[in-house]
């Protein structure tokens, strides 16, 4: 043991997200003294449960990905993995509402072949795209499988100007790579950094075969973000202080920190800064970022979702997406929530700038009718609840340009460290990006007191 890691150190975590918890734990597992603050009443950040009367309901539907290292790094840390199993191979789903005759299904899915073979065989019979459609598709991808999602020429493009000089029509764009790609980056192709669209696709179509099968929660949220995740703090020694508010983040004079919550002043020696870009950017003190105002620069994107609760069953399958239909993706949410009898569906809208303010009853008279042309078992189905969600700020806007906003774990205050999805991961912002931020700013703090530590990911070590 060093002089440095026999010295007991303490670290504050300012925001209990998953990239607050995670870095707490990374730093209580390494042996350091850590208080994780959070104003919220409960863990998870954006990721979180509520009651609904007999309902347990999550606020937004989340999935991830097996090349999600990462989260389920997390999941497994949190003895949550067994809860949000994934497929065995990826099978989406997709429903075309516009061909005359009632729906029509497709399936984007893989087989064992390897990269890019997995995906040929689904893409030759997938029917909402022409033959020509489909091979354009396949030439794009070849094309995307060259790049570096890392350039960045790439970041100040955007995802629609490329698809375009490799070209995708406008069909294309809607059938496959908005299909995916709103999902994942919470935004259209026009509006997407094509850095974070190569990242993305290249990632998780064309990294290994499995990379894109999807995982998700079958239980609330917040038994994995919340209660397993608080679990785990408390065995690691984490002290967790919720409906806490920070006021000020200052340096001291032997050269630490200090850090003010209601009614107590917490004494650091590093302190992580886990929250949204401009509550960081308020507690930043002078000079910890040589220009602090570019985290004000960093736009937002909202998410909307649609929450019906149906007095039967109206869908077989645990999930699909739509295409000529305001609808993006549907999940049963059934048995995650509690419900007995009947069917609840969740709508997850994302990219929602048009509706994330429109009335209740105006989304019910416009995705009720939706649902039923998607769904003939809805028609006449007894509606026993409906109501909504509204995330504003749910990401941080994957525009072009934002690559060079996002700025690292690294401050130029020693001890004081960023974490949060909208950091520079190279990830868009997903719960994968936010346990990768804990990590970097976990890691960094680490190294800077001296602690040896490893990265929990082998291929990041």
């Amino acid at each position: 043991m060093t002089r440095a890691e026999g010295i007991s150190r303490h670290a504050v975590v300012v925001g209990a997200g998953l990239a607050g918890i995670t870095a707490a734990l990374q730093l209580a597992d390494a042996g350091v003294r850590v208080t994780l603050v959070e104003g919220r009443p409960r863990l998870g950040g954006l990721a979180f449960s509520f009651q609904r009367g007999d309902l347990t309901v999550d606020n937004g539907q989340h999935v991830y990905l097996r090349c999600c290292t990462a989260y389920r790094w997390f999941l497994d840390r949190v003895d949550g993995a067994a809860l949000a199993p994934l497929q065995d191979r990826l099978d989406v789903p997709v429903l075309d509402v516009a061909p005359a005759g009632g729906p029509r299904l497709g399936r984007i899915r893989r087989n064992g072949l390897p990269v890019p073979l997995h995906l040929a065989a689904g893409l030759a019979t997938y029917p909402h795209l022409s033959l020509a459609e489909r091979a354009s598709v396949g030439r794009a991808a070849l094309a995307l499988k060259r790049l570096d999602p890392a350039d960045p020429a790439l970041d100040g493009i955007d995802f629609a100007t490329w698809l375009g000089r490799h070209g995708q029509s406008e069909r294309t764009i809607e059938a496959l790579w908005d299909l995916v790609g709103v999902a994942t980056l919470n935004a259209t192709a026009p509006h997407a950094s094509m850095g974070l669209a190569a990242m993305v696709f290249k990632t998780g179509l064309l990294s290994e075969p499995g990379a894109a099968d999807i995982g998700w929660a079958h239980v609330p949220l917040g038994e994995l973000h919340d209660t397993l995740a608080r679990k785990a703090l408390d065995s690691a020694g984490v002290r967790t202080e919720t409906r806490t508010r920070v006021s000020s983040v200052c340096r001291a004079e032997n050269g630490g920190w200090h850090v003010d919550i209601d009614g107590e002043r917490l004494d650091a020696d590093a302190v992580v800064l886990a929250v949204p870009q401009r509550e960081a950017h308020a507690l930043l003190p002078g000079g910890a970022l040589a220009d602090p105002d570019r985290l004000l620069d960093i736009g937002t994107a909202p998410i909307l979702n649609v929450h019906v609760v149906y007095g039967r069953k109206v869908l077989r399958r645990p999930f699909f997406a739509a295409l000529g239909s305001p609808v993006q993706w549907v999940f049963d949410r059934t048995d995650a929530s509690g419900l007995k009898d009947g069917q609840y569906l969740a709508v997850s809208q994302s990219a929602a700038q048009d509706e994330i303010d429109t009335p209740v009853s105006e989304l019910r008279a416009r995705y009720l009718p939706e649902l039923e042309r998607l769904l003939p078992a809805a028609r006449g189905a007894e509606v026993r609840d409906f109501f909504v969600t509204r995330e504003r700020t749910a990401t941080f806007a994957p525009t072009p340009g934002v690559g060079r906003l996002r700025p690292t774990a690294h401050t130029r205050a020693p001890g004081l460290f960023l974490a949060g999805a909208w950091t520079a991961t190279g990830w868009p912002a997903t719960m994968e990006g936010a346990v990768r931020s804990g990590f970097s700013a976990a890691g960094a703090a680490l190294s800077e007191l001296g602690r040896r530590h490893e990265h929990p990911l082998r291929e990041a070590a």
